[in-house]
C-alpha cells in the first residue's frame, strides 16, 4: 500500500516450527527487536532501555514511523508491558528476548541520524533494512526449543577469573579507545548509559592489553571505579567488575587495588550482586588473594564467609574461582583460623564425603591440616576415617586426588596420639603399605613413609593410654 506503517512492517522467515509473531506493541519503534527491557518516555511511546540510551547519549530524536517525535526527558521503567512479553513467550514457548548490546544499538543510531540529516524520505528505508537483519536473529530466536539456549557461555578454556564476553559486553572491535581522563570523567558521570559506556570500554581496553592494565590501574580509576561495583544497574555492576577481575591479572596492580578500599564492595557484590556479577567478584577475589601481601587483608576484611557461601552456587564457574580463592587465603595462619571458627572444616568434608569439588576442596583441607586449630578440628570432624577410606576404595579420576588424601593424613600426623588412634581405628596401616609401592610420585611415597614412621613410633605414655577413652574426646577445637 505503501504507507509508513507498512514499510516498517517487521516481515518473519518460516522457521521450522509453527510460531506465533510478537504483537507490535512488543516491538521497539527504534531497534525492531522484541523488547527486554522496554520504559516508557515522557511522550508517552514506549522503546527498549538501550535504544532511548543511544539516542541520549548521541543527542538524537528519531521521527517514527506515525510521524511523531518522541520525548527522552523522562523514562520510567514498563514493568507491566515487561511481564506480558515474558508471559507471552512462556505461552509460545520460546527463550525471554536478550537485549541488543549498548554499542550495536548506538551504531543503529547513528545510522539512522546519517539518514535522516541527509534525506527524510530514506529514512525508513534504512530502518527496514536493519529490522531485516534484526527479524532474521529474531526468529532465530523464536524458533529455539526450551532445550536450547541463546544466551552466550564463557569459554571453558580460559581461567575463570578472566573477563570474558558475555552479554552485557560491547563489541571489541569497536575503535574507540578512551583515555585515562575521558574514562574517569564518564565513570563519575551522573548519567548511567555514559557509566556504563566507561565501564565497558575499559573492560576491553584492559582484557588483552598488560601495558594498558598497568597504566591505567591508578588510584583515581581504581576510586572512581569503586563507587560502580555497588550499582544497582546490572550492565554497570558486571562490567566494571569484570574490568577489575582486568586490571588484576597484572602482578604489579594486586596490592594497589586491594588497598585502594575496592574488596569491601567486592564482598558485598558477592553476597548479593548480580548472579554475572558475582562470579566477577568471585574471580576478582581469587586473582587478588594470588599475591601474599594481600591474603591476610582480604580475610581480615571479611571475604572467608561468602566465600564459603559461594561453594554451594549454582555456577560451576563461581564455584571454582571461590574455591580457588579460598585455597589461596588458606595458606596464611590467621586465615585457617577463622575457617576453624567458622565452622568450615565440617562443611569441607561434607563436601568430600558427597564428591563437591573434590580436588579443590582437598587442597583447601590440606592448608587446613597444617595448622593446629585445623588439625585438631579434622581429627574431631572425622577426617582420618574419611581419607583412609576414600584412599581404600580408589574412585579417583586423577592421580593427584590421591596425593591429596596422603597430603592431608601426613599434615594430621602431627596430631600425635590422638592421630594414631583414629588411624588405628581406620586400619590404615596396611593400606599405606600397599600405597607405598604403587603411588606414582615420590614425593608423595615419602611422605606415606613418614606417616607410617608416625604410626609406629612408641610413646612411653601409649602403656597407660586408654584407646577408647581417646577416640571417643573431643577438644574445643570447634568452639566460635
Amino acid at each position: 500500500m505503501g504507507s509508513g506503517k507498512q514499510r516498517w512492517r517487521i516481515s518473519f522467515h518460516k522457521s521450522p516450527i509453527k510460531v506465533k509473531h510478537p504483537p507490535k506493541e512488543f516491538i521497539c519503534p527504534i531497534s525492531g527487536s522484541l523488547m527486554a527491557d522496554p520504559i516508557i518516555v515522557s511522550s508517552g511511546h514506549t522503546f527498549e532501555r538501550h535504544s532511548v540510551l543511544a539516542c541520549k547519549s548521541l543527542s538524537f530524536t528519531p521521527i517514527l514511523p506515525d510521524n511523531s517525535i518522541p520525548n527522552f526527558s523522562t523514562i520510567i521503567p514498563n514493568l507491566a508491558l515487561k511481564s506480558t512479553i515474558l508471559n507471552w513467550c512462556s505461552s509460545s514457548h520460546i527463550h525471554p528476548p536478550i537485549p541488543l548490546d549498548f554499542i550495536s544499538t548506538e551504531n543503529l543510531v547513528r545510522t539512522l541520524m546519517a539518514t535522516q540529516n541527509t534525506n527524510n524520505s530514506k529514512n525508513c528505508d534504512v530502518m527496514n533494512r536493519f529490522i531485516e537483519s534484526v527479524s532474521a536473529q529474531l526468529n532465530r530466536q523464536i524458533s529455539t526449543t526450551s532445550e536450547e539456549s541463546v544466551t552466550p557461555t564463557s569459554p571453558l578454556t580460559r581461567p575463570c577469573c578472566y573477563s570474558s564476553a558475555s552479554s552485557s559486553e560491547m563489541d571489541p572491535t569497536n575503535p574507540n579507545s578512551c583515555g585515562e581522563d575521558e574514562l574517569i570523567v564518564k565513570l563519575k558521570s551522573s548519567q548511567v548509559f555514559e557509566q556504563e559506556e566507561a565501564v565497558i570500554s575499559l573492560r576491553k581496553l584492559t582484557r588483552t592489553r598488560e601495558e594498558t592494565r598497568f597504566q591505567l590501574c591508578t588510584p583515581r580509576l581504581l576510586s572512581a571505579l569503586r563507587s560502580l561495583i555497588s550499582s544497582r544497574y546490572a550492565s554497570v555492576q558486571v562490567n566494571s567488575i569484570a574490568a577489575l577481575v582486568n586490571l588484576s591479572l597484572e602482578n604489579g596492580n594486586k596490592v594497589k587495588i586491594v588497598r585502594s578500599g575496592i574488596v569491601p564492595p567486592l564482598i558485598d557484590v558477592l553476597k548479593g550482586g548480580f548472579p554475572e556479577s558475582q562470579e566477577h567478584a568471585a574471580g576478582a577475589l581469587f586473582s587478588l588473594a594470588l599475591d601474599d601481601q594481600n591474603k591476610t587483608a582480604i580475610g581480615v576484611l571479611g571475604a572467608l564467609p561468602p566465600l564459603l557461601h559461594s561453594l554451594r552456587s549454582e555456577s560451576e564457574r563461581m564455584r571454582h574461582d571461590s574455591a580457588l580463592a579460598l585455597y589461596h587465603l588458606s595458606l596464611v595462619q590467621s586465615n585457617r583460623a577463622k575457617l576453624v571458627k567458622l565452622g568450615a572444616v565440617q562443611s569441607l568434608l561434607g563436601m568430600v564425603r558427597t564428591g563437591h569439588m573434590t580436588g579443590r576442596i582437598l587442597s583447601i583441607l590440606c592448608n587446613m591440616a597444617a595448622s593446629l586449630e585445623g588439625r585438631g578440628s579434622m581429627l574431631d570432624g572425622g577426617a582420618v576415617e574419611c581419607f583412609v577410606g576414600m584412599l581404600r576404595k580408589g574412585e579417583f579420576d586423577a592421580e593427584s586426588i590421591r596425593e591429596s588424601c596422603v597430603t592431608a593424613l601426613y599434615g594430621l600426623s602431627h596430631g600425635g596420639l590422638r592421630f594414631k588412634g583414629l588411624a588405628k581405628e581406620a586400619a590404615a596401616e596396611d593400606l599405606l603399605i600397599t600405597l607405598e609401592e604403587i603411588m606414582e610420585s615420590e614425593k608423595a611415597k615419602d611422605k606415606v613413609r613418614k606417616i607410617l614412621e608416625a604410626l609406629r613410633e612408641k610413646h612411653e605414655e601409649e602403656e597407660e593410654i586408654d584407646w577408647e577413652e581417646l577416640l571417643n574426646s573431643h577438644g574445643d577445637t570447634n568452639s566460635a
